[in-house]
Order: structure tokens, then C-alpha cells, then sequence
């Protein structure tokens, strides 16, 4: 059970709402897949929360609080909601700013943000699920489970998706993309618009981020397991670990939602046109800092996917000969999720590895990240498109307090 604890900073505890905490079980783990012990299977009766503390800011980590108090403050501060736990234990959990400027509504610790690419780790679990139960393998080819299937495609293995190196043109990348953008579109339909494009590279030769690859292993999802994507996630993962605030808003039908937003030279403006069908299997969750928590806690210690699969997914699968981003050491291109030292990309700079993944769509900005040797999750959701910087410069001092590293206070420019 997570432990909140009784002492709250220099702030008031605020009471908002009973929620519950999964039962995660267990000794902390190391950060070392093959240390961990067999997955348990993901069932209602052994892993469904029950009741426990009230909801709570929580500002345990005093530096962090006084740079959030800074820039949250004006017209152009700091917009979301921000959660550190080491281990099972919260040491901050705080919003800040609007859920939606129109109506007057702020945001509360129960608020609903859209995950963005954050999505795309639930997509790899659910194939890698799949892979566990004998469904499907990693190895298939994608022409097994789309038919009919361009004579390209032959040689996309169901691992080159999920690590980005196959090759298939990201949807930002083809003609039209601004009608697209704002055009629902089902998963049949995404499907038949990858086929009309050339490969951009033969498969496993470069890595090239790919929400369309995505969307194509949503559309195998769907295909192995007979059921919507929406549908698996929830059944197999959302309902058994409690998740009661997570679910896809593909089909546009999700209620109370955090209003994205974005700084234009008109001012604030509201960008309500999510229309996240197009990245049903890339994009198109939500969820709270509390269902994020028990997410991660559940994926890195052992109780959604196997050792062998959690092993596939934190593994590198760039090819040898990837170069470095922008002038940095590159990062290792995981299943759904990435790894690098982040804090060398803040001043003071820390060296500690972080397993993590960034989101950006329709007015939000965010940030989950995970350092396993110390077992701290650190989740930044923002509901400002514009915020990036702050997003990522919030995180790296949430984990370098909680790591005992000195405290960040700029980017590495």
C-alpha cells in the first residue's frame, strides 16, 4: 500500500477525495530484469485496490517546492500536476494552475490528463502480454497479422514497430498531414493509409520515431486478441491494477478531461480539438498522477509482463550504428519506452540512468520517468503544450532531490 506521509511541507494538507491503492506486493526489486521474480498473472482478485488515505498534497521535498511555487506563479507559469514516490512511499504530490481558464476550474490531484506518446509503453505491454500467454511473438511477421499486406512490408518484424526501426513513415511525415490531423479515422482506416507509403529505410537498418508503427501494432492487438484496443487495456490491465481514472478517448467520448492549452501571440488558447483517433495506439490515453503511480509500480516490479518480456522492452534495439542526438550521447530505444542519463541535460548535471517517456499532443506536455537503482518514479503531466522545458527541467529536479544530487536550476544549453 502506498504510504503518504503525515507531514505535508510548509502547506496545508487538502483533503479532496477517497481513492485506492493497488496492492503491489512484495520487496522493492532492483532494477535488474533478471533478478526479478516471475510476473504474476494480472487478475482482479490479486491485484484490485482498496480503500486507503484520502488524496493529499504531499510536499515532502522542500527545494522542489520552492521552484514550483516560482514558476507557477503569472499568466505564463507553470500549468499541471506533479507526483515523486520513492519506492511506495509519495514524497510530493501537488497541482498547480487551471484544468480549464473558460469555466474557472482548477486543477485537483484527481484531474484527468491526456498521456499523449506516454500511451505507447501500454500498446508494447499489451504485445508483450500477448507474447507471454503464446498469442503472438515479438519475432512475427507483421504480415501474420495484417492481411491483405504490401509486398514492403515482408520483412517488418512486430519488434521493428515497437522499437521504431521499421522503416513504415511516421504520419507527421506524409502529405496531407494537417487535414489528417483533425480527421477521425478508425484503426481499419489507419491501417490502409500506412499501405499507400514506400518504406523509408529497409526495416532494422535506422531508428526513426513512428506514431503510425504504433498504430499498426494497436491494429495487431485488436487482430490477437479478437477485441478493441480500448477493450484489452482495460480488461487486462486498468481493471485488474484499480486504474479506475485510465482509459483511450480514441472513440472521442471521455468526460471530464483536463482542457489542453497552448501560448500563441493571441494569448493563452484552448486546443480542444484532441481528435486522438488518429493515434488510437500511439496517443490516445489518459489518466491521473495516482493511476500513473500504480502503473509504474506495477510495470518495473514484475506484475504486468514476465521477467523475459520486461527484459525485451528496457533492452536498446537501436541498430550499433545510430548516431547521437543532437550532439548528446543517444538515448536506448526501448519497447514503448526509452532510457538515458537525463540529468546531463540540466545544470548541476547527475549521471544516474532513467527509464522514461515524454508525451506532447493536443495542449499537453508531459513527463514519466523512473530511476530503478533508487526505485524513484517521478510524473510530470502538463495541460500546456508550450511547457516543455519546464516539464523536463521539473522532473530532473524532482529526481535529483530525491536522489540526494545537488539541485538543478537550468537546462544544459
Amino acid at each position: 500500500m502506498f504510504h503518504v506521509p503525515r507531514q505535508a511541507g510548509g502547506h496545508p494538507r487538502v483533503t479532496l477525495a477517497l481513492i485506492a491503492v493497488a496492492i503491489l506486493g512484495g520487496a522493492v526489486a532492483a532494477g535488474v530484469a533478471s533478478s526479478r521474480p516471475p510476473a504474476a498473472a494480472v487478475t482482479p482478485a490479486a491485484s484490485a485496490r482498496r480503500p486507503a488515505a484520502p488524496v493529499e498534497v504531499v510536499q515532502a521535498l522542500p527545494e522542489l517546492t520552492r521552484a514550483l511555487d516560482r514558476v507557477s506563479r503569472g499568466g505564463r507559469g507553470f500549468s499541471g500536476a506533479v507526483l515523486v514516490a520513492r519506492g511506495d512511499r509519495v514524497l510530493f504530490r501537488q497541482v498547480y494552475g487551471m484544468a480549464d481558464h473558460e469555466h474557472d476550474r482548477p486543477l485537483t490531484l484527481e484531474s484527468r490528463f491526456r498521456l499523449a506518446s506516454i500511451s505507447k509503453q501500454f500498446t508494447a505491454a499489451a504485445i508483450l502480454k500477448l507474447q507471454d500467454e503464446g498469442v503472438l511473438s515479438v519475432d512475427d511477421p507483421l504480415c501474420r497479422w495484417i492481411q491483405p499486406c504490401p509486398e514492403a512490408w515482408a520483412p517488418i518484424r512486430l519488434s521493428h514497430l515497437l522499437s521504431h526501426t521499421s522503416g513504415v513513415p511516421d504520419l507527421m511525415a506524409r502529405p496531407a498531414w494537417g487535414l489528417q490531423r483533425v480527421t477521425p479515422a478508425t484503426s481499419a482506416e489507419l491501417t490502409e493509409d500506412s499501405k499507400r507509403y514506400r518504406l523509408q529505410f529497409p526495416p532494422g537498418s535506422k531508428v526513426r520515431y513512428d506514431n503510425a508503427g504504433y498504430n499498426l501494432l494497436g491494429a495487431v492487438v485488436e487482430r490477437a486478441s479478437g477485441v478493441s484496443l480500448a477493450t484489452y487495456l482495460q480488461r487486462t490491465f486498468f481493471t485488474p491494477l484499480g486504474m479506475s481514472d485510465t482509459g483511450s478517448d480514441a472513440d472521442g467520448k471521455a468526460r471530464d478531461m483536463v482542457t489542453g492549452y497552448a501560448h500563441f501571440p493571441g494569448g493563452l488558447t484552448p486546443q480542444n480539438d484532441a481528435n486522438v483517433s488518429i493515434v488510437f495506439a500511439a496517443g490516445a490515453l489518459y489518466s491521473t498522477l495516482d493511476d500513473m503511480l500504480v502503473w509504474e509500480r506495477a510495470l518495473h516490479h514484475g506484475r504486468v509482463i514476465s521477467p523475459a518480456a520486461y527484459a525485451q522492452m528496457t533492452a536498446d534495439h537501436a541498430p550499433d550504428n545510430t548516431p547521437k542526438e543532437r550532439g548528446r550521447v543517444r538515448r536506448d530505444w526501448g519497447f514503448g519506452l526509452f532510457a538515458n542519463s537525463l540529468g546531463r541535460q540540466v545544470r548541476p548535471a547527475f549521471e544516474d540512468r532513467q527509464i522514461y517517456h515524454t508525451g506532447s499532443w493536443s495542449g499537453f506536455r508531459n513527463l514519466v520517468t523512473y530511476q530503478p537503482e533508487a526505485d524513484v518514479t517521478v510524473i510530470v503531466l502538463s495541460n500546456n503544450y508550450h511547457q516543455r522545458d519546464q516539464v523536463f527541467l521539473i522532473a530532473e529536479q524532482a529526481m535529483a532531490e530525491t536522489l540526494g544530487r545537488p539541485f538543478p536550476t537550468s537546462l544544459a544549453r
